[in-house]
């Protein structure tokens, strides 16, 4: 997701370095460019050539350094970078950056740089407590970097409290964010349903439905990456949460019917792709279940329908995207339910089609409008998920 983009990761002189080169390995695997700058400390508890061999670079201390192709290395380096991020950071590199001092390699290179800033600091708890850290994190978020805040847990000193490196992959998503996809989504709301929901029988039984959520979960991920701000309202799953997405999680279709109708008035898109119960067991009493010949018969009623209420109730400009499952007749049934329920657009797919459907990291969809049919191949829900977005977009 990273190739043609060069990121520089700057390490300070901290014991959680170590987690630094970790990162540095799963950037090169999504095929960054890593620059590594270390301050003097650092080499202390790790060594430039271990961030070597990792990226293929070489590892930047020394600010007279003689040994590159350009007369002002540290000026050619930050127009180069997409990307900052210092990982871990001192509370002393946090006191220089906030306050624009350059006396070393990395400072001097980071203050030349005009690119999105991340900084991870990484301290004791007193430290990171302090008035005078948080008033210069605070200087540094007044000046345009992204602060992450650190993690909770045991430190190497002993103590217990706020100041742990975050993971590795957690400090991946944050580029991710930045760097993975164009923007064109940046000052949109969005909002997306997925997974199944559950309708109680008794305190042990349930009605649901085969739906994974994994659709849904990328369309989530992917406009989140795009730059929009994303609703998930979603049924149970076994699936981790996309980061940077505020999720709402619900249970049953009435559930899901009010998180909807609460989030829906300030969405601009709005994707409903959770696979929602169509009946909840209606009242009745434990002695007339059973049919006389025995089997079971349970009084249903029908749910709330969710894109109906969404296409009576939709706000000016915005985009409503339905889902439709077919066994047949999928082009005709699904723009059928399009002007039904008042849809701008419909993603359908057959089920009976191999790579399509639930429980699988694939589809295979037709995207239909009030003026088009749009067939998309066989490709990863991720991809899907750009191209029902590309489509939604082209319709605003």
């Amino acid at each position: 997701m990273l190739k043609g983009k060069t990121v520089l990761l700057g390490v300070t002189g901290g014991i959680a370095a170590y987690k630094a080169a970790a990162l540095a390995s799963a950037l090169v695997k999504q095929h960054a460019a890593v620059e590594v700058v270390m301050t003097e400390n650092a080499t202390q508890f790790i060594t430039p050539l271990t961030f070597e061999q990792l990226t293929g670079r070489r590892t930047m201390v020394d600010t007279f350094d003689r040994n590159f192709s350009h007369q002002v290395e540290h000026i050619s380096l930050a127009e180069r970078t997409d990307l900052v991020i210092i990982a871990p950071a001192t509370a002393n590199v946090c006191a220089k950056l906030a306050h624009g001092l350059a006396d070393d390699m990395l400072t001097t290179t980071v203050l030349a740089c005009r690119c999105p800033k991340l900084i991870a600091p990484a301290m004791n708890t007193n430290m990171y407590v302090n008035p005078v850290t948080q008033d210069n994190l605070a200087l540094l978020q007044h000046y345009g970097w992204e602060v992450i805040e650190p993690a909770s847990g045991r430190l190497a000193c002993g103590a217990v409290g706020k100041g742990k490196l975050p993971e590795p992959e957690e400090l991946l998503q944050y580029i991710l964010r930045h760097l993975a996809l164009p923007h064109d989504l940046a000052g949109k709301k969005i909002l997306v349903t997925a997974g199944p929901t559950q309708e109680a029988l008794d305190p042990v039984r349930y009605l649901t439905n085969h739906s994974t959520g994994k659709m849904g979960y990328a369309l989530a991920k992917m406009a989140m990456l795009r730059g929009a701000q994303v609703t998930l309202v979603s049924g149970p799953t076994a699936i981790a949460p996309p980061p940077f997405v505020r999720v709402v999680n619900v249970t049953s279709a009435q559930d899901m019917f009010e998180a909807v109708a609460a989030n829906a008035p300030e969405a601009d898109f709005i994707f409903k792709a959770a696979a929602v119960a169509d009946y909840t067991p209606a009242d009745y009493q434990d002695d007339k279940i059973k049919k006389q010949d025995g089997s079971m018969s349970i009084p249903l009623k029908r749910t709330q329908d969710i894109l109906k209420y969404l296409g009576e109730h939709r706000q000016p400009g915005q985009i409503l995207c339905g889902f439709s499952m077919e066994t047949r007749d999928m082009v005709e049934n699904s723009r059928a339910k399009l002007h039904k329920k008042g849809l701008d657009m419909i993603c359908a797919n057959n089920l009976k089609v191999p790579g399509a459907g639930f429980g699988v990291d694939t589809n295979i969809l037709t995207v239909i409008t009030k003026d088009s049919t749009v067939e998309l191949p066989l490709q990863s829900k991720e991809d899907a998920a750009n191209a029902i977005l590309n489509i939604a977009i082209s319709l605003k």
